[in-house]
């Protein structure tokens, strides 16, 4: 993991996988706050609690999302908000069709698309490089917007090889655009499964798409990774009510017992319920009740 994060530099334009709070890397995003990675320039679709604790944790200079919220469970992203009311994080809001036109024109090897649909959008204030021009076909206002090419995608997987080939369960949310649009990718993985087992399942991802693979069980907690484990909503609970209080709560609070105070996998299970909370989280799948019944905790 901290080989793996080391090679994300300050100020790189990082692609962030899976969505809202669900299969979000955040065992990596935490090594990058330990690591103390700074300016980074955040790009995904529809996020919530990942952008909202990298944006916590200090390392985003910039944040190219169409939505980061914690929906109607808990509402709006407090961390985000007040990086970004304060000017600690440039806004550069953008629209899911834009986003996924843009890296669609980086896998295709293109420098541009025209895209109608932001037209009429005050977002187009946000991206100067956006350009407006007439279609020479039609004679109709359409946009250039320029290819997405993000410097490294950071992916959390269900299954992953030693060779870097990957299983990912749908939804698949924006992966595997951003997977070949990127430069590099780093994946987390919740298992590494054998080569004959990667060939009986059929990976979603070949391994010369990906540039480093980290073992990482429960490494997209307090996301979900189904089909191992659900959204933890207790530690989400807990994590919401330091972030209301401010950053220096924030730091004191969360930080420094879930990340500065950590060093290992293990001894983070441990401080986040152990055993008890991973089997909780893994019992979704024991009946519907039983998932309806997680999403009651904290």
């Amino acid at each position: 993991m901290e080989e793996a994060a080391s090679t994300i530099r300050d100020g790189d334009v990082v692609a962030i996988g899976g969505g809202l709070c669900m299969r979000e890397p955040m065992a990596m995003l935490r090594e990058l706050v330990r690591q103390g990675r700074r300016n980074l320039h955040i790009v995904g679709t529809a996020h919530g609690f990942d952008v909202d604790f990298a944006c916590g944790g200090g390392i985003v200079g910039a944040v190219e999302e169409t939505h980061v919220s914690f929906e109607q469970d808990f509402g709006l992203a407090p961390n985000y908000r007040r990086a970004c009311e304060t000017g600690q994080v440039r806004i550069k809001e953008n629209c899911c069709n834009t986003v996924i036109m843009q890296l669609r024109a980086s896998e295709f090897g293109i420098p541009f698309v025209p895209m109608r649909s932001i037209k009429g959008s005050d977002e187009i204030k946000l991206h100067p490089e956006f350009k407006p021009m007439v279609d020479p076909f039609t004679g109709k206002k359409i946009v250039l917007v320029p290819a997405l090419t993000p410097d490294v995608a950071i992916i959390h997987a269900q299954k992953a090889d030693i060779h870097g080939n990957l299983k990912i369960l749908p939804p698949y949310v924006a992966d595997v655009l951003f997977i070949r649009a990127s430069k590099r990718v780093i994946v987390t993985a919740e298992e590494i499964v054998s080569e004959e087992k990667m060939i009986e399942e059929g990976p979603t991802i070949p391994y010369y798409e990906t540039t480093a693979v980290v073992n990482a069980p429960f490494g997209a907690h307090p996301t979900s990774c189904y089909p191992y484990y659900a959204y933890d909503r207790e530690h989400i609970s807990e994590y919401m009510k330091s972030a209301k209080e401010g950053a220096d709560a924030f730091k004191n609070r969360y930080l420094d017992k879930y990340v500065y105070g950590v060093k290992s996998p293990e001894e983070y299970l441990e401080k986040v319920g152990g055993n008890v909370k991973r089997e909780r989280l893994a019992s979704w799948k024991e009946s519907r009740e039983r998932w309806m019944e997680l999403f009651t905790y904290g």
